[in-house]
């Protein structure tokens, strides 16, 4: 447990994408904000950073081979998955983009304090569920494939004894935090659009895994709910 397996990525490598990603993210918040003393923002960043660390740290103790899978794509891909990433990933960040302009730049709407709390306990209940499900599966690739090269097999533990794409659904906290940490009205639209996309990446996965995974027919109809626990 915690062995880094072979052709683990370098620590040096890992702490690099590391604060790239947490650059990244920083200019689209701060740009369009237009100024960096928006105290939300530096929360909001500082809850991410604590996040990733944690989770790596979580990851790398428990399931160290997925770390190196989901810094690389998988042979085998599939096609839609790769139109599907180009496609919704611009929705996703401009929900931080929105913000930074609606809530500092130009002041389009004003969220009450209170919902920050809100936000705050959506992001951590997200973010446990999707850590958890990363743990559970050491199939959770960036990318939608079957890993026949890994012993691909049905995970039916941990929270997907209770729905099929528990991480999806703890992408969705996540989501649906973003707005209401940011204090931002406005960005609850790409955040809407995201939760569409996120559907429709569940369904078109979920297609796949029952055309092409073994015993993944059955899986489903033992865990009936796809998405929402006892709802969907």
């Amino acid at each position: 447990m915690g062995s880094q397996p072979a052709g683990s990525p370098s620590p040096t490598r890992i702490a690099l994408s590391a604060a790239a990603g947490i650059a990244s993210l920083a200019a689209l918040l701060f740009v369009p904000a237009g100024r960096i003393d928006w105290l939300a923002g530096w929360l909001y960043l500082a809850i991410v950073v604590v996040y990733f660390a944690a989770n790596y740290v979580y990851i790398n103790r428990v399931n160290p081979e997925l770390i190196a899978h989901r810094m690389r794509m998988g042979k085998g891909t599939k096609r839609w998955d790769l139109i599907w990433a180009g496609a919704s990933t611009p929705v996703f960040l401009s929900i931080y983009v929105v913000a930074g302009l609606d809530a500092e730049r130009i002041g389009w709407s004003t969220m009450a304090w209170w919902l920050w709390p809100v936000g705050l306990a959506a992001f951590l209940i997200g973010s446990a569920l999707l850590s958890w499900s990363m743990v559970v599966n050491p199939f959770f690739e960036k990318t939608v494939r079957i890993q026949s090269e890994r012993g691909h097999r049905v995970i039916d533990t941990g929270p997907y004894r209770i729905v099929r794409h528990p991480g999806y659904l703890g992408l969705i906290g996540w989501f649906v935090s973003g707005p209401l940490l940011l204090g931002s009205w406005w960005a609850c639209l790409p955040a809407a659009l995201s939760l569409v996309a996120i559907n429709v990446r569940t369904a078109l996965e979920d297609r796949t895994l029952r055309n092409e995974l073994d015993g993944y027919e059955a899986y489903t109809h033992r865990v009936r709910y796809r998405l929402l626990p006892w709802i969907w």
